[in-house]
């Protein structure tokens, strides 16, 4: 009898405890994104609740492609301080690659990310998914590729530099340590 209500009493704990761990899901990091050139999906509640973030759009032929080196050295630089690295190809502004392949390749091949990748979406405008719709909320919307926003532990954005703003700047930098 004493197991059966222990086992009883920890379902019952369970259950509690599901709809808190919902509930501490920031609204803005509510989303299943498919991965870049994969039909595996992650759940961004699950990867970055917690976590300090570094959001960025992306495009495989813009002059600011090489960016990516810049953002996988910040990467690198911070990822054992917890900072979490995502990008997100768009074709909003007309020069991401025609195929996830080439942008795959543009991205691990070219340019050695190891940090979280995903599938082309839209970034801006009425089709913009929710994730960026809830950024321009917070900030401003991607003027160009290679926006960058940086996300505290909490899913507020709390600072947004525009594409010339190389990962390398003082201030990215600083904003970034901020949120660490």
């Amino acid at each position: 009898m004493r197991a059966v209500l222990v086992a009883l009493a920890l379902a019952l704990l369970a259950l509690t405890a599901l709809p808190a761990a919902a509930a501490d899901c920031p609204a803005l990091l509510d989303h299943e994104m498919r991965i870049l050139r994969s039909k595996e999906s992650a759940n961004l509640c699950e990867r970055y609740t917690g976590k300090p973030l570094l959001v960025v759009n992306t495009a495989s032929y813009c002059g600011y492609t090489k960016q990516f080196k810049g953002l996988e050295t910040l990467y690198q630089a911070y990822k054992d301080q917890g900072l979490a690295v995502a990008g997100f190809p768009s074709d909003d502004f007309n020069q991401e690659a025609g195929s996830e392949e080439k942008t795959a390749s543009v991205c691990y091949v070219n340019y050695g990310v190891t940090f979280d990748m995903y599938a082309p979406i839209h970034v801006r405008g009425k089709d913009a998914h929710p994730l960026f719709k809830g950024i321009a909320s917070q900030t401003e919307a991607p003027g160009w590729n290679f926006y960058k926003y940086v996300v505290d532990r909490e899913g507020r954005v709390v600072a947004a530099f525009p594409s010339g703003t190389r990962p390398e700047d003082e201030t990215l930098r600083a904003a970034i340590e901020s949120v660490l």
